[in-house]
């Protein structure tokens, strides 16, 4: 039996590691669970699987989450504080990552220094603070499992693989719904056609992400720490059929890709019960299923944020927290109805050019230049 505490489980990835979990209550145990506003649903799940404690965003929901729960056993924090309560649960043996944002980074950390293994979903963790997440991790033994369906891919090859001999690898995209719609056009784009993705089901925020290709981005990153790369071992090609998940190429010329239809409850499983599989009845290998597969370079006129991901590696520091605090606050107000959709790269871009790169890298300068973006990205916006 796995003991697993879920930050974010009311959330997309959070909603189906439960399902998963579901299926296998001879396998695994949920002990913790941490959500932020959505009061109702994270009732309903520790109802279900009975935590030892649960998290929610804000103090004055305590009282309705309590009432709903009618359970003395269940202990309920708040806040930051307690997300990394549930993420360094004494007895979680693996905590899955996958609050939405910067907002996931204090309880992994949490997670991480408490000696417990980690499911990420929380790509941001990593663009933020990579050097620091993974030495942490390494220092004290703790497995980093991408969630990520292009990460949790390239994990698989090289698990498989000998790493010297690893060449590159390549991340797939889908393209997101704009993929070939005329770049004149792009300013046009509403909230409704945005959140359209046309192959997977995810929340709303990197579902912003993935039209605008900063999903993409933020994966560049995130690839270089979890496996250790040079900036030019990484590549990117449009795959708009999401079937090839990520491939990797190796030195004598041959290229292993992992692939399956878009279903992100396969690598939330494996996540789960690595090294091991579990049998989700999942039959997709059909001929039909993989025809006409699709593969073209990424058009980064376009999409400039495949080169902000670059550039963010390149100057390295505080930068890469601030490219993500500033889509975090940009992707916002395109969904609040308050800014066009062009308008989140070109937020992004110009309050990247804007910081100050010379400072100190640790961990109180990341959170001190996320707090600068974020408060940068409104005043770029509103100014």
């Amino acid at each position: 039996m796995k003991n697993i505490s879920i930050l974010g489980s009311t959330g997309s990835i959070g909603t189906q590691t439960l399902e998963v979990i579901s299926y296998f209550p001879d396998k695994f145990k949920v002990v913790g669970l941490s959500a932020g506003n959505n009061i109702d649903l994270l009732a309903k799940q520790a109802t279900q699987f009975r935590p030892d404690m649960v998290s929610i965003k804000s103090e004055s929901n305590i009282g309705e989450l309590k009432s709903k729960l009618n359970d003395d056993n269940i202990d309920i924090f708040f806040g930051e504080q307690g997300a990394s309560n549930v993420a360094s649960h004494p007895d979680a043996d693996l905590v899955v990552s996958a609050m939405v944002g910067a907002s996931g980074l204090k309880p992994t950390i949490a997670a991480i220094k408490a000696g417990k293994d980690i499911a990420l979903a929380n790509k941001e963790t990593l663009v933020m603070a990579g050097k620091l997440i993974t030495e942490e991790a390494k220092n004290r033994d703790v497995n980093i499992i991408p969630v990520d369906s292009e990460h949790n891919a390239i994990y698989q090859i090289i698990k498989i693989s000998d790493k010297k001999h690893l060449k590159r690898i390549i991340l797939t995209a889908s393209g997101g719904p704009f993929l070939n719609t005329p770049a004149q056009e792009m300013n046009n784009i509403s909230v409704a056609s945005a959140l359209n993705h046309p192959t997977w089901k995810m929340g709303k925020k990197i579902t912003i992400d993935s039209a605008t290709l900063m999903n993409k981005c933020f994966e560049i990153i995130e690839a270089k720490w979890l496996f250790d790369l040079r900036d030019d071992m990484i590549s990117v090609w449009i795959h708009p059929q999401s079937i090839i998940h990520s491939m990797v190429e190796f030195i004598d010329g041959s290229i292993i890709s992992q692939m399956g239809l878009p279903d992100m409850k396969i690598p939330i499983s494996y996540s789960l019960n690595y090294p091991d599989r579990l049998n989700l009845g999942i039959d997709n290998a059909s001929p039909s299923n993989f025809t006409n597969l699709e593969f073209k370079e990424v058009d980064t006129a376009k999409f400039p944020s495949i080169n902000y991901a670059f550039y963010a590696l390149k100057e390295s520091g505080t930068l890469p927290a601030v490219m993500n605090a500033a889509n975090e606050v940009a992707v916002l107000e395109f969904l609040e109805g308050n800014i066009g959709f062009t308008k989140i790269l070109d937020t992004v871009k110009k309050v990247m050019d804007l910081h100050d790169n010379s400072i100190e890298y640790n961990y109180n300068t990341i959170i001190d230049s996320d707090l600068w973006a974020r408060n940068k990205a409104k005043e770029v916006i509103y100014n």
